[in-house]
């Protein structure tokens, strides 16, 4: 089969991350961990939720360029998205950056298509890449489902979108790992882009379900290829919540394969889910841009963890399909990340 594991063709890595939050997230498990937050109103300064969005993208790009001393001259492609019609959140917040840019829409999926597809480009064209999402509860709202002020009660299925951005810096120049305060660097070592999997889930409240069986058909396939679960630290998924993160399990279980000692989902680690009245966890497109961002890549970078899988995963739908009688597809990205260490 010709839809198999890419490697890349050299060395690339995350070099720096950048993670930008609200306050409903900054009250969460990692909170601490965050560039920067917005402790009050969510609006970063600015006057809509909207423009709040594209200000999160601007200062997470900012965070991960400026970790790194990387001037936006030395960034051969910026690839972005968001979950707002035409990308309007990633457009207009990125403006200021002068690097060419390519827009992505992977729903929830964004962030690790991002990263998979910045890798394939430093792989073979350019040097360095920016990849980077975001989402906002209050503009996903209101485009997605009902206006704030509507206060519905919501299934225990429903997941609540995260305020945050995730930037990314990928590079193939080994002289940008070398200035870095760590003894352990991020490497993409494999990507595997996923199918469009539709099971004929028609749930607006359950985007778990929808997305669940798209993350098990690219891990099964991953783990057909001559991997195993055993091999990983952690299998990263997001965001299924808990609601498709016990559906993922199922569904591995009856393929023979067992991750349950191994994954984690991006939408169970976002909030207290003792505390937050968040029903099946996180979602949107910067829930795992942001887990991946502040946390997860801190703790390869430390040491904590040696090499994981994130599979990223989308619902791409639209309400104006759905209202037509469409079911919701899904899709999963695979990207694996292995600690290598600094040689200074």
């Amino acid at each position: 089969m010709s839809h198999g594991i890419i490697k890349p063709r050299r060395g690339v890595y995350i070099v720096s991350s950048g993670a930008v939050a609200g306050h409903e997230e900054e009250a969460g498990p990692i909170g601490g961990c965050f560039d920067a937050v917005d402790t009050y109103e969510d609006r970063f300064g600015t006057d809509t939720w909207e423009k709040a969005e594209s200000e999160m993208q601007r200062l997470a790009v900012g965070f991960a360029l400026s970790k790194a001393g990387v001037d936006t001259s030395d960034v051969g492609a910026m690839l972005a998205g968001d979950l707002l019609n035409q990308c309007v959140g990633s457009n207009y917040g990125l403006t200021d950056y002068r690097i060419p840019y390519m827009g992505l829409y992977g729903a929830c999926s964004t962030a690790s298509e991002g990263i998979m597809l910045g890798t394939l480009l430093c792989s073979s064209s350019v040097d360095r890449a920016v990849a980077v999402t975001s989402s906002h509860y209050c503009s996903a709202e209101r485009q997605f489902r009902f206006p704030l002020e509507y206060g519905g009660q919501r299934p225990p299925t429903a997941q609540w979108t995260v305020t945050g951005s995730g930037a990314f810096l990928l590079s193939a120049d080994k002289e940008d790992i070398k200035i870095l305060d760590t003894d352990y660097v991020p490497s993409v070592v494999e990507v595997l882009p996923g199918y469009v999997t539709d099971k004929g889930i028609t749930d607006v409240n359950n985007m778990g379900a929808a997305m669940a069986p798209a993350a098990a058909d690219t891990l099964y396939r991953y783990f057909s290829l001559g991997r195993d679960p055993s091999e990983f630290d952690l299998i990263i998924t997001g965001d299924l919540g808990s609601e498709g993160s016990g559906i993922l399990c199922e569904m591995l279980s009856e393929e023979g394969v067992d991750i349950t000692e191994r994954h984690v989902d991006c939408g169970c680690i976002i909030y207290n889910s003792d505390e937050a009245d968040k029903h099946a966890g996180g979602s949107g497109c910067g829930c795992s841009a942001v887990v991946m961002a502040a946390h997860i890549l801190r703790n390869i970078r430390e040491g904590i963890l040696s090499d994981v899988l994130f599979v990223g995963t989308g619902a791409l739908m639209s309400p104006l399909v759905l209202n037509q009688g469409s079911s919701i597809p899904g899709i999963g990205h695979l990207v694996r990340i292995r600690g290598e260490r600094i040689v200074k």
